[in-house]
């Protein structure tokens, strides 16, 4: 299944870039994993939302993550940028660092921070949707490299021949950095032996896709709808039980009747 069934195949040149039917696969992974731990210093680092240019001297400048240098602080922060886009300027990277402030918790915060990721970078989102997901909702389960690379093959001979221009070594490693970043998200643990952990329910990652849909021109009941939610490892019904859950909790107000949803988020919507 693909998370770009519905209205949001559609939209091109997409503020949301692994909900662009045209996206490509990226080979990002091939170099580093997730570099989850130092987006976390990095935005620990300034309590603003700030556009690229002001990211970037805090990391080249001030070496706000304690590299060795410039050469080194340059490479992590085009690194960065690719994968968490880091500029206010990019509405969906404003609505993660919305949802990142709100976070309660550290896991929370990974699964947020996992949403931006996979969001913009539509291997990712895909791997998600249509691989972790299973093994997810079978948690735990073992998670193997080699099944990721197949599913990189199997991509290469149907919707993305791009891949086809990767070299082994390249395929391997995105699958290996691709585990290696879910488990510093929290979707796995072990480090020779991944096992999947089945991640809660929390606020800022479902208000995070529910923002995302919505910069697309959503509507919310194809938002409450929306297989992109298996990211989180729910789908369907469960999407509405989740919303109505977040309801009581306080950290949305949702509702529903018939066809008819309402869906408040609180904050900037």
């Amino acid at each position: 299944m693909s998370i770009l069934n519905g209205s949001t195949a559609d939209v091109v040149g997409s503020p949301v870039p692994a909900l662009d039917p045209h996206a490509l696969y990226s080979s990002r992974l091939s170099a580093r994993s997730a570099l989850f731990t130092d987006l976390q210093l990095l935005l620990d680092s300034s309590p603003e939302l700030l556009n690229s240019e002001e990211y970037r001297r805090l990391v080249v400048e001030e070496n706000c993550l304690s590299r060795p240098s410039t050469a080194a602080r340059k490479k992590l922060w085009e690194e960065l940028r690719k994968r968490y886009l880091l500029d206010q300027r990019r509405p969906l990277y404003e609505a993660f660092w919305s949802e990142w402030r709100r976070s309660k918790s550290d896991p929370e915060r990974g699964l947020t921070a996992y949403l931006l990721l996979a969001l913009n970078d539509r291997l990712i989102a895909d791997l998600g949707t249509q691989w972790l997901y299973q093994y997810l909702r079978r948690a735990p389960a073992e998670l193997r490299v080699e099944e990721v690379r197949n599913f990189i093959r199997r991509a290469g001979d149907t919707d993305h021949s791009e891949v086809n221009g990767w070299s082994d070594d390249t395929q391997l490693h995105v699958a290996q950095h691709y585990m290696a970043s879910i488990r510093d998200f929290g979707l796995a643990r072990g480090k020779s032996k991944k096992i999947s952990q089945r991640p809660a329910l929390y606020g800022a990652p479902v208000r995070l896709l529910v923002r995302a849909l919505r910069l697309l021109r959503t509507n919310d009941l194809e938002v409450a709808t929306s297989p992109v939610f298996r990211l989180l490892a729910i789908e369907g019904t469960e999407v509405i039980d989740a919303l109505g859950e977040l309801n009581q909790r306080g950290e949305l107000r949702f509702r529903m009747q018939a066809d008819v949803v309402e869906l408040d988020l609180g904050g900037a919507a």
